[in-house]
């Protein structure tokens, strides 16, 4: 199994809308891991946008560090989630060339980084809901209890895009 994907300059122009508050629109996407994590080029290096941590850090100074690193077994774990994709390949869980896996209940809500929580999902979606959820979610005061969110029609999204969401809060 293939552990780095390869999309379209549309399809991560699209996905990263939703994060343009962490400055990644202003990179350029290298590759993404089955888990949506974009590694995007810039003038410091190779920078990772973590889908499961909600944030943009520096993660190798090249594309020959990234591509050494990401060939090991540690790398692959650490930066790709290998473990977990295999796993979910073995239950059947394979993502299509425009999918990528997904929680079920994103972790940032309370769900469970496991196996029992992974689906596949389109990967322009996934990173939509991922930054909103992560923008939003960054804004409340520490300890605020999230009972759900729903999400806003919005029927001037171009086709394929979600519309936005609204947390409830308590």
């Amino acid at each position: 199994m293939e552990l780095l994907r390869h999309f379209s300059p549309d399809d991560y122009a699209r996905a990263l809308e939703d994060w343009a508050w962490t400055g990644a629109a202003s990179l350029a996407p290298v590759a993404a891991s089955l888990f949506g994590d974009v590694f995007l080029a810039g003038p410091d290096g190779i920078s990772m946008l973590d889908t499961l941590e909600g944030r943009l850090a520096p993660a190798f100074s090249d594309v020959e560090e990234m591509r050494r690193v990401l060939s090991t077994a540690e790398g692959q774990d650490r930066f790709l989630t290998a473990g977990l994709a295999f796993a979910a390949a073995e239950r059947g869980l394979v993502p299509g060339a425009r999918q990528v896996y997904a929680y079920s209940t994103p972790p940032v809500l309370g769900g469970q980084v496991s196996v029992d929580n992974v689906e596949v999902m389109d990967f322009v979606v996934w990173l939509s809901i991922t930054g909103q959820l992560h923008d939003q979610v960054r804004k409340l005061a520490p300890g605020t209890r999230i009972s759900g969110f729903a999400m806003e029609d919005r029927r001037d999204e171009p086709p394929g895009r979600l519309g936005r969401f609204r947390r409830r809060s308590k």
